[in-house]
């Protein structure tokens, strides 16, 4: 049985949730001003009810029947690594979006967690070409998405198609959010699939700003596909396990480091 304050805590904790699909231990304990073990205690207590499903640091609100479809289209639910950290970047990500910007969301389960976080009053056009993105951009009201669409692969959600890569072309946006499997300094920023890069390549192209979102494993790594050099980039999105070499390497190159 909760008590009284229990029963607060739980109401606000839901409240953000309902908001934000997901949020961090840390985040919690300091909108709460309770201690973390606080909040770890509470969402136990609501993961007893199949409220929230736990994840690593944190925990996102459970679907209901209604949202069925949301679960399955989604590369956060199937993704278990460095998902803490995944959450933090896209939340920080989110937070550089303005009202009224036009912005590119790349595909993967980093950037869903940016398009997951973004108010759900939010005032934007949104150019993707993930399911998972379009789901979180459609129900957001106020929000205009341009879907590029094409061959869809479900594996990574992503459709796939040379009209897809010409209709990206065909629009500018204030900011581009990319992700990536690899950034090497020599090799420049990879991913795994050649068809992908395309995609990504027109993002680059079609945007004033391009900001990296990418966990600090991915540092130093390189995957098949090159699609940008790093100079290309004029802000990175990490965490707190950037190694300072590549803090060096930033900094170098002009490139703003959003460090989580």
């Amino acid at each position: 049985m909760a008590t009284k304050k229990r029963q607060e805590r739980i109401a606000q904790i839901l409240g953000s949730l309902r908001g934000d699909g997901a949020t961090s231990i840390e985040e919690l304990s300091q909108s709460l001003s309770v201690s973390e073990m606080t909040v770890r205690r509470d969402l136990l207590f609501l993961a007893q009810y199949n409220k929230v499903r736990l994840v690593k640091g944190g925990a996102e609100l459970r679907l209901g029947h209604a949202d069925s479809q949301r679960a399955v289209f989604s590369l956060v639910s199937r993704d278990g690594a460095r998902a803490e950290e995944k959450m933090r970047i896209g939340k920080k990500a989110a937070s550089l979006v303005e009202p009224g910007d036009i912005v590119i969301i790349d595909s993967g389960s980093t950037t869903e967690w940016l398009a997951r976080s973004l108010p759900l009053d939010a005032s934007l056009t949104i150019i993707c070409f993930a399911l998972n993105i379009l789901l979180e951009a459609v129900r957001r009201e106020k929000v205009t998405a341009v879907f590029a669409g094409g061959t869809f692969r479900g594996d990574t959600l992503v459709c796939e198609s040379s009209e897809g890569i010409s209709l990206i072309r065909r629009f500018r946006a204030q900011k581009a959010f990319l992700s990536a499997g690899g950034v090497s300094d020599s090799l420049g920023v990879t991913c795994f699939d050649p068809t992908e890069a395309e995609l990504k390549k027109a993002a680059l192209e079609s945007a004033q700003s391009r900001i990296l979102l990418v966990d600090s494993g991915k540092l130093g790594r390189v995957t098949p596909a090159w699609f940008a050099p790093l100079s290309d980039f004029d802000a990175i999105v990490t965490d707190s396990g950037i190694s300072l070499e590549y803090v060096d390497i930033a900094r170098s190159r002009g490139i703003a480091l959003h460090v989580t």
